[in-house]
């Protein structure tokens, strides 16, 4: 009964879709003069390719975003390792995500943007490249993309599955749920990120079998080559920060700087020599000086990273105002406070790659589905990420600055509990795409 009633709400959907069409068009072209959709390559959205498709195999890796793809980038090593003779197909929805995942993927995987889930754009992506398998990131879930590929018999897969209180709301009530329920179906192994997010799936009535337990792909952190001037640069801040107090805060949302501004004037108070460098979660953010100008007002010396400016003696303030590097700003500092986690409403960001870095991690209690990282790095070792909210910050940062000992132990518990969970994660992904998915797919 529920699957005919996913049909005819899929019917719907597909109908609804089909007749926007042509605002969706607009709207796209919209974004283009916005400067949000990539300038030259925006008809890749619409299903039109780009470059040609090789002969033989192909598996599609598609992501919404940065954080996303970048997760996916150690599987699809893995893949070309084992299938060498099939061809990589990526994708994602941002002109961000490009920017940076064009840089990282290895030599051979094609990247296009992700088409819109409009009928006409779906059918022409997947009937020029034909793709054997899709493994979809994270909450990708599109009716049109789900239900065109399991037509066309193409098998699917569901990669760190997660699914925000929002959407998993959403989903659940009786309108949708035939809707989400016949599109879990279609999928031949879905990997949940936690346990919770299983439940949440089996609850939107996705096929038990097909859940299956690997962790959380978000621990898989690999180093990646910068440019040789990035290079260069970092390593001159090692050189200007080397005798000077550095915290940072990372992937911090508007509003944030506030909290951050109110911090870094307690702080100085006690540590002048004291420097905090800010990395907004949106580099645009600190291109239009949003931040800066904050910050000047309070008379306090800024540099900003995208202007190539240096950290004199009298700066106490470094904005990262762009993208790729955060990994290896983690490598800067001894303390890193994971943003996005401040306010009401925000949702948190990843703390795995500070904890890699070896920095004693702090974030907020607003960290949404990263909560079950935080819960099983700290029944890992206790010590290894501290939760704190805006007023306690100040306590926490200076017990941290004037306790090295104490410094030491939280950063050597991130990580070591980083090294514990992140062991076999990869290889326990492919074990379950090749057995679930690939053997019949490639066959």
């Amino acid at each position: 009964m529920i699957g005919e009633k996913g049909k005819l709400l899929y019917t719907v959907y597909r109908a609804l879709t089909y007749g926007l069409s042509p605002f969706l068009y607009i709207h796209l072209r919209f974004r283009v003069l916005q400067g949000v959709e990539h300038p030259v390559r925006w008809p890749e959205r619409l299903g039109r390719a780009s470059t040609l498709r090789p002969p033989g195999h192909l598996i599609w890796f598609h992501t919404a975003s940065l954080g996303e793809g970048m997760a996916a980038i150690p599987v699809i090593k893995r893949c070309m390792e084992e299938k060498p003779d099939c061809t990589i197909l990526m994708t994602s929805t941002t002109a961000s995500a490009f920017e940076i995942i064009t840089t990282r993927l290895p030599i051979g995987v094609i990247y296009q943007f992700a088409p819109l889930d409009i009928p006409a754009a779906i059918n022409a992506f997947l009937g020029y490249w034909k793709p054997n398998a899709i493994m979809l990131m994270e909450g990708e879930l599109w009716p049109n993309l789900i239900l065109g590929a399991s037509r066309n018999g193409i098998a699917l897969a569901l990669l760190n599955a997660r699914m925000s209180a929002k959407s998993f709301s959403r989903w659940s009530q009786p309108i949708l749920l035939p809707l989400i329920s016949f599109m879990l179906s279609k999928f031949s192994v879905i990997i949940p990120l936690s346990t919770m997010q299983g439940i949440h799936f089996q609850l939107l009535q996705a096929p038990p079998y097909v859940i299956n337990f690997s962790g959380d792909l978000k621990y898989a952190v690999e180093e990646f080559d910068i440019s040789k001037r990035g290079v260069q640069g970092i390593e001159e801040l090692k050189v200007q920060l080397a005798h000077r107090r550095v915290w940072m805060v990372s992937s911090i949302h508007k509003g944030e700087e506030e909290v951050v501004l109110g911090v870094h004037k307690v702080l100085m108070r006690m540590y002048p020599d004291m420097v905090t460098i800010i990395v907004p979660r949106y580099p645009h953010h600190g291109r239009e000086i949003a931040i800066v100008q904050e910050l000047q007002k309070e008379g306090l010396s800024v540099a900003l990273r995208s202007r190539d400016e240096k950290l004199v003696s009298g700066t106490s303030i470094y904005v990262v105002d762009t993208l790729g590097e955060l990994r290896h700003f983690y490598t800067l500092t001894p303390i890193a406070v994971i943003g996005g986690s401040f306010l009401p409403g925000l949702t948190g960001h990843n703390i795995s790659e500070a904890a890699a870095a070896g920095c004693a991690v702090l974030t907020g209690h607003h960290v949404g589905h990263f909560l079950d990282m935080v819960l099983k790095m700290q029944r890992s070792n206790p010590l290894s990420v501290l939760q704190v909210s805006a007023e306690e910050l100040v306590e926490a940062l200076s017990e941290l600055f004037s306790n090295s000992a104490i410094l030491e132990v939280r950063r050597l518990a991130a990580k070591q509990a980083f090294q514990s969970l992140s062991s076999g994660i990869v290889a326990n992904v492919w074990n379950q795409l090749n057995f679930n998915v690939l053997r019949q797919a490639l066959h």
